[in-house]
């Protein structure tokens, strides 16, 4: 009988590294927006290029499938989410981040520490960007002929454009908590969840810190504004940070 109930606890988590398997390894076809639009291909910028959404399950998941590298939350019991303090959750990493045993593929991957980040974007033959590069791919539109009401050149006050409307925050929105990629409204150079969604890591540092941009669907839109700073411990992960990758540009756009 015991054998029979862990059995059955096992199917859940095996029909979502199936799906890993099946999904993560797409990193050209990969998901699609509500429009229609695939969302693997890297946004060409002014001297390098960005993952247009964050790094989703489905993604680390292959990296895992070829590293056979367990996540530090995995190995040590579980991530974080803020409570009375920060809180260990047993059972939440990147493919259960609120563990769930048959998390969305295309949700964030979180409970991810600055150094797994780091080995991700290096298996993908990319880095983490620096905050610069985040702040002007978020705020400042580059892409040639970008689509209503997006002006080639501007510098926007919300990544969503004129006004935070559309992002995950703790406001009144679809979310509860993250959204899976493309779901939300794409922003400045078509980039989704550069505000909002999960904080994503970036490669700056200060001492043993490393900074997070853009806030998350925890707080209000005030942190997704340029001026905000968050700096966090390089060895924590929580449910509430992500990351996406930069890349050299292509031959075409350098």
């Amino acid at each position: 009988m015991r054998q029979t109930d862990n059995t059955r606890r096992a199917q859940p988590r095996q029909r979502l590294l199936s799906a890993i398997t099946l999904l993560g390894t797409l990193m050209i076809t990969g998901p699609t927006s509500a429009a229609g639009h695939a969302l693997s291909e890297p946004v060409q910028l002014q001297g390098f290029a960005i993952d247009k959404t964050e790094v989703t399950i489905a993604q680390y998941g292959a990296f895992v499938k070829a590293t056979k590298q367990p996540s530090k939350a995995e190995q040590e019991g579980g991530g974080f989410e803020y409570g009375a303090g920060w809180e260990r959750r047993p059972g939440w990493s990147w493919q259960s981040p609120d563990g769930q045993a048959d998390a969305d593929p295309h949700l964030p991957a979180v409970h991810l520490n600055h150094a797994e980040a780091v080995a991700y974007c290096a298996w993908r033959g990319g880095r983490l960007p620096t905050a610069r590069e985040w702040l002007h791919a978020a705020f400042t539109e580059q892409r040639a002929t970008p689509p209503a009401p997006f002006v080639r050149g501007r510098t926007y006050p919300w990544p969503t454009g004129d006004s935070p409307a559309g992002a995950n925050t703790s406001g009144n929105d679809p979310w509860k908590r993250a959204a899976p990629a493309g779901a939300t409204k794409a922003g400045v150079n078509g980039l989704y969840d550069m505000g909002a969604n999960v904080w994503e890591w970036v490669a700056d540092a200060r001492g043993d810190e490393r900074r997070t941009m853009g806030g998350s669907w925890w707080y209000g839109n005030f942190r997704m504004q340029a001026s905000d700073a968050a700096w966090k411990p390089a060895h924590f992960y929580a449910v509430y940070i992500g990351f996406r990758c930069a890349y050299a540009p292509a031959a075409s756009a350098s």
